[in-house]
Parts: structure tokens; sequence; C-alpha cells
């Protein structure tokens, strides 16, 4: 036990300290006091140390962390904060990767990013680090690019179809961005090959498609009312006579599908060629999507995390001893005699009552219920109550049942969901 404390505290001191640089880390490059957005770090970092179980290289805690938080600040950058004519130098200054002439948010924007992508690329434990330097940086391109076309449509209040819409927002929702440059520091890491836009893996298109629909169906609130556009809206867009609930659960219809062919992905060998740390990592993604956005948009709150935090991170573990919960007693057996009497005593109370049908019906379900409790053992609850609470499993191999046969599955209108763009797998 006191073995079990201490490295449980030792990991705490772990993650304490990787949090405390990575705060230094942020505040250093002005991400903590920008003076709009969220500041996420704390939540980032949790949310990327809870998917994870150690022993993981801290290294992809930290850049994990790093670039969640990039993606954070710039996101609300384009969404909030920055002018169009901002936010199209930014652009521009991310598809050349040149940050000259750029001013105020957006340079601070870009520096660290750039220094970010640099740093990735020095601690790369392969020879073809200027390629894969590009790529990440091709990644990048690709999720500014995609946040300025929303920042457009949003501008011009256009409304895009379904396909369009995904196709655009997998990329904005930049999961995928978080998770390919980090995988590159796992061992095995991610193949160079896989990290080219055009070359993602199906998990990785999955992983995109799901944080994307996770995201959308518990912010619909907030995008409305900053006249951005997510599938919930759309689907009601596209189809007034529905209810706001109906959309909900047509995306989340949506999202139990693309679920089950992930995990396919993930835990069973030949769908993709990956190794098998690179898919944990998207699973551990995925799970950090869900702890933000499965119940309500826990990230978007100042204090839904923060006594997980503080348990997890912070505080020690409580010692002090629990008292055990005393067996319960064996009950002394009933004579059967009384049990007799009882029922007899009935037996003659309701048949004085009458010969009614519901004095009749009375009687039967009563006298039933003793004829039970005559025939049953006065102890079967306790055997039951030791079996479930005190008593050690059995080990002894029984023979397998024959699985029941498969049952038909009724085909409805939403079979054909997933077809709703090609751009699902």
């Amino acid at each position: 036990m006191q073995l079990a404390v201490e490295n449980y505290e030792f990991r705490q001191l772990i993650y304490r300290n990787e949090l405390e640089e990575l705060k230094r880390w942020s505040m250093k490059w002005g991400l903590s006091d920008m003076g709009f957005g969220r500041e996420k770090t704390t939540y980032l970092y949790f949310a990327i140390a809870a998917s994870n179980s150690l022993p993981l290289e801290p290294i992809v805690r930290l850049i994990g962390a790093k670039t969640g938080i990039i993606i954070t600040v710039a996101d609300d950058f384009y969404d909030m904060e920055g002018s169009l004519s901002e936010l199209e130098a930014l652009t521009d200054a991310v598809k050349r990767w040149d940050g000259k002439g750029l001013q105020g948010h957006g340079k601070t924007i870009f520096n660290v990013l750039d220094d970010l992508v640099k740093d990735i690329t020095s601690k790369c434990h392969t020879k073809e680090r200027s390629e894969i330097g590009e790529k990440i940086r091709d990644i990048w391109r690709e999720t500014f690019v995609s946040w300025m076309v929303e920042k457009t449509w949003s501008h011009s209040g256009y409304i895009p179809s379904v396909n369009e819409y995904l196709q655009t927002a997998m990329i904005s929702i930049a999961a995928h961005t978080l998770v390919l440059p980090a995988s590159c520091f796992l061992n095995p890491g991610m193949p160079n090959e896989k990290l080219k836009p055009a070359e993602y893996e199906n998990i990785t298109k999955l992983l995109m498609a799901i944080t994307r629909l996770l995201n959308d169906t518990r912010s619909y609130q907030k995008e409305k009312a900053d006249g951005k556009m997510n599938l919930v809206l759309l689907y009601l867009n596209e189809n007034p006579e529905a209810h706001i609930d109906e959309s909900i659960a047509y995306v989340e219809e949506i999202v139990g599908m693309k679920w089950k062919e992930f995990l396919k992905h993930v835990l069973m060998d030949g769908f993709d060629d990956l190794p098998k740390p690179c898919k944990s990592i998207h699973l551990s993604c995925l799970k950090a999507f869900q702890m933000f956005f499965n119940s309500s948009n826990v990230f978007d709150s100042k204090t839904a995390l923060v006594d997980d935090i503080k348990k997890a991170i912070y505080l020690p573990i409580d010692r002090t001893p629990k008292p055990f919960l005393k067996p319960l007693a064996s009950p002394v057996p009933a004579k059967k005699d009384s049990v007799t009497k009882i029922s007899a005593s009935y037996d003659g109370a309701l048949r004085n009552r009458g010969s009614t049908r519901s004095s009749s019906v009375l009687y039967e379900s009563i006298s039933n219920v003793f004829q039970f409790y005559q025939l049953a053992s006065d102890t079967a609850q306790f055997d039951d109550i030791k079996k479930a609470i005190y008593l050690p499993i059995d080990l002894t191999s029984r023979p397998f049942s024959k699985p029941l046969p498969s049952l038909p599955t009724k085909k409805t209108a939403k079979d054909d969901v997933s077809k709703i763009s090609p751009v699902f797998i």
C-alpha cells in the first residue's frame, strides 16, 4: 500500500513539474495574457496527461499541450478578435511561412508557431528532419486556411452545403494537427509519408470527423450567437420542420457509427498500417475530446474541471484508514411451523371476508407469496449477499454455452447517414 501511494505521488510530481514548465512557456510567448479568448493551459495539459498513461515520453505530452494552446489561441483570434485584413495577412504568412509584415497578435501567433515547429524538428530522432518539418508546416497551413474559410463564410453570411462544411470543419477542429506532430516522438513513431495531408490514414480521418461532430453537438448555441455554422444548425436549415433535439440526435447517430468504425481501426489488425502506439495516441485524443464535449461543453467552462485537476495533480491521497464492513451474521433459521401458522392465519382472515372477486384475487396472491416462502430456503437471500460481497470468485472452469443467434437489424431511414460526405470513410 505504501509503495502504491509513493508511486502515485511521484507521478503527481511529474505532472506538476511539466504543467509549471508549460505555464512558463505560455507566459514567455504572451499566450496566457493575449487579452481575448480562452486561457486553457491547465485544461489542455490535464486532458492530455489524463488520457495517456505513464510511461509516456514527456515530450509527447508537452508537444501535444503546446500545440493545443496555439490551436486554441489562434482559433479564438479568427473567431472573435482579428479583423478580416489581419486574418488574411496571418493566413498568407503561414502559407509562405514568413512572418515579415505581421503585427500585434498575428505576429505573436506566427512566431510561437514557427518556434514550436523548429523545436519539434530539432528533437525528432530521424535523419529526415527537414522533410518532417515541411510536412508539419503543411498540416498547419491547411489548418489556418480552414479557419480563414470559416471566417469568410461567417463574415459574408454564406451557408455551405453539408459536404462543403464537413470538408472544411474536419480540418478546422485541428485534432490531426495535435496528434500527428506529437506521434513523431512515439516508438515506433508515425511514418513520414503519413504526415502528408493527402496521405492521412483512415483512422486519422475518422478522428477528425468524430471530434468535429462531438464539438458541434455541444457548441451549436455559442456558434449560432457568433454567426458561425455547424452540422446541427445546417441540418435544421435543410429540414425546417425538424426540432433541435432531432438535429442533435441525427448528428449523434453519425458519431455512434463512426465511433464503432474508429475502434475497429484502433483495436483490430488489418485496417491500418500504423504502429500500435500511433493508434493509441489517436484514441487518447478522442478520449480527451469526449471529456470536453460528451455531455456538455466543459472546455468553455472555467470551473467544470477544477476539482478534478486538483485531485489528479495537486492533492495528496487521503491516507485515513477506512473501517471494514463487518460481515452479515448468519440468520437463525425460522421454524417451519411459524411460517405455516402465519399462512393459516391469513387464510382464515381472508376467507371470513366473503367470497367477492376482489377478496378472492387478494387471497390467491397472498397465498402464493406465502407458499413461495414455505418452499424457499430461509437463508437463500443471505447466501446471495455473501457471494456478491464476501466470497472470492469461483475460478472453476465451466463449459461455454453456445452464443445466441444474431437478431436481424431493423433498417431505418438513417442507415445512409454514413454516405453524407465522401470524406467519411
